[in-house]
């Protein structure tokens, strides 16, 4: 899973075989060493909200060392089982600014 990350904005480019992953397991995540100690590593992650939650909008947890977006469990079963390349939003991340949070598929990707 590629992570972009540029001004305002988080890309998430997935892989076919990271889509069926996280289709099948609702989750899909990486971690990326700044050095040789676990607290210098920065782990990032697409996950699927359960049905329960009821969440309806694409929302980011973040904290030091983890980054995670998180999909309702309705957009992700839409996303991995049609032909839907990706989908984005906009989410308030303070007063006056947004992050742009686009996820893809990356399907001519061969990594």
């Amino acid at each position: 899973m590629k992570l972009r990350l540029e001004e305002n904005s988080l890309r998430l480019r997935l892989s076919e075989e990271e889509v069926a992953q996280f289709a099948s397991t609702g989750r899909v995540a990486y971690t990326i060493a700044f050095g040789p100690t676990p607290t210098q590593t920065l782990e990032y992650a697409l996950e699927k909200l359960p049905a329960a939650a009821e969440a309806t909008a694409v929302q980011l947890r973040y904290a030091a060392g983890a980054l995670a977006v998180e999909v309702p469990a309705a957009l992700a079963e839409e996303w991995t089982s049609t032909e839907k390349n990706g989908f984005s939003t906009q989410i308030l991340v303070a007063e006056g600014q947004q992050l742009r949070i686009l996820v893809e598929k990356d399907l001519d990707c061969r990594h």
